[in-house]
C-alpha cells in the first residue's frame, strides 16, 4: 500500500437479488486501497463517512435493471451507495473545502470520491447545533421528502383528516407531525404495537392501528374515519392504498411516497378501485425528492426552528460500524427498526 493511501472497508452487493433479501446478499470487503487526495483531474470532493442511512428504495437498487429505471441501480459484485453524512478531507469543487460537513450521496463505505457533487446533490451542512444524524433523516431526504409530499403536493389545510401509512418510519413520523402543527386530525398505521404507542404517546398522532392486525383495512379506515380521508400520504402502496381510495372524500389528495408492500414480490399487486378517484375528483400523484430540493432553504427555515422549540420530535435507529448495514437493510423489510434507521 503506497503512502497516503488507506485500506477502503465497504458493503458489496454480491449479487441481483428477487424476493426478501437476506443480511448473506451483501458482504464487507476491505480489499481495495484508497488514495486521500483528489485526482488532479478531478472536479470531485473525497469524504470520510460519519453517518449512513438506510432506506427502503435501496431494496429496488439490488434487483436485475429491467427496462428505463429512474433510480441508477447497483451493480453485481459492487459497493452500493445512498444518503449520508460526511467530512470532506481534499477538494477540487469551488463549493467545497477541507474540514467541511456535508449530507448528500455517498458509497457505503469508509472514504468515497464524490466526482460529480451537483448530480449528487451534496449539500453543505450549515447548522451544527443539531445532531449530525438528523442529516439522514429529518434535515435530509426523508425531511424534504415528507416537506415536499405534505405541504407542496396535498396543499394541507387546517381541520382536514389525514392518513399516514408506515408512520413510525423516517418520512411518516414527520408528515404526522408537520399535519398535527397544521391542526389536522391525523391517524398512522404501523407494524406492531410498540410503534402504535409511538405515533400517539411520542409522534402525538389523534389515532393508530397495528395494520398486522386488521384482517380488513377498509373497515379499520372507517372505523378511524368515519367522515372520510382528506389526505394519504402512501408509504406502502397495494392494499392499503386501494382500502383508502373507497374512504377518500371529494377533492382528496393522495400522494405517493412509496410503497414498500411491493418490493419483495416477484409480481406486484394491483389496485381496484381506482374508478372512485374520478368520482370524487381525488388528486393522485407521485413524489420524487429530487424535484423538491431547490425547496431545500425554504424547508430548514420551516423545520430548523420546530426542532430548537420542541415541536418536533424525531426517533432513530442507529447501529454502530458498517458491519452492521447488511442486517440494517434487511430489518427495514421485517420491521425491526423503530423510526429513522442508519448506521
Amino acid at each position: 500500500m503506497a503512502d497516503g493511501e488507506v485500506r477502503n472497508k465497504q458493503v458489496i452487493l454480491r449479487e441481483y437479488i428477487s424476493g426478501f433479501p437476506k443480511d448473506s446478499d451483501l458482504y464487507i470487503s476491505t480489499e481495495k486501497t484508497m488514495p486521500l487526495k483528489v485526482p488532479e483531474s478531478s472536479n470531485g470532493v473525497l469524504v470520510k463517512n460519519l453517518y449512513l442511512s438506510c432506506d427502503p428504495y435501496m431494496r429496488l437498487l439490488m434487483q436485475k435493471p429491467e427496462g428505463p429505471a429512474l433510480f441508477t441501480p447497483y451493480t453485481s459484485g459492487s459497493v452500493i451507495s445512498g444518503y449520508g453524512v460526511a467530512k470532506v478531507l481534499d477538494s477540487k469543487h469551488p463549493d467545497f473545502n477541507k474540514g467541511d460537513l456535508v449530507w448528500g450521496t455517498t458509497g457505503f463505505e469508509e472514504y468515497s470520491l464524490i466526482t460529480t457533487p451537483e448530480i449528487e446533490s451534496l449539500f453543505k451542512i450549515e447548522h451544527t447545533d443539531v445532531p449530525l444524524s438528523y442529516y439522514t433523516g429529518i434535515l435530509g431526504m426523508p425531511g424534504m421528502t415528507a416537506y415536499a409530499g405534505f405541504y407542496e403536493i396535498c396543499n394541507p389545510k387546517k381541520g382536514e383528516y389525514v392518513f399516514v401509512s408506515a408512520a413510525s418510519g423516517a418520512v411518516g413520523q414527520l408528515v404526522g407531525q408537520f399535519a398535527k402543527l397544521m391542526g389536522c386530525y391525523v391517524v398512522g398505521s404501523a407494524g406492531s404495537e410498540e410503534k402504535v404507542d409511538l405515533l400517539i404517546n411520542k409522534f402525538g398522532f389523534d389515532g393508530a392501528f397495528n395494520y398486522k392486525e386488521e384482517h380488513d383495512f377498509d373497515a379499520a379506515l372507517r372505523r378511524c374515519f368515519p367522515e372520510g380521508i382528506d389526505i394519504y400520504f402512501d408509504n406502502v402502496g397495494g392494499k392499503m392504498l386501494d382500502a383508502v381510495i373507497l374512504n377518500m372524500r371529494e377533492h382528496g389528495r393522495i400522494v405517493l411516497c412509496g410503497m414498500v408492500s411491493q418490493y419483495n414480490l416477484d409480481r406486484h399487486e394491483g389496485v381496484n378501485n381506482l374508478m372512485r378517484l374520478i368520482y370524487k375528483r381525488v388528486l393522485m400523484k407521485g413524489l420524487v425528492v429530487f424535484d423538491y430540493y431547490s425547496l431545500y432553504t425554504k424547508f430548514l427555515d420551516l423545520v430548523l426552528p420546530y426542532i430548537k422549540e420542541g415541536k418536533i420530535v424525531y426517533v432513530e435507529d442507529i447501529d454502530e460500524g458498517l458491519e452492521s448495514i447488511p442486517a440494517a437493510l434487511v430489518g427495514l423489510f421485517s420491521g425491526r427498526n423503530v423510526g429513522k434507521q442508519e448506521k
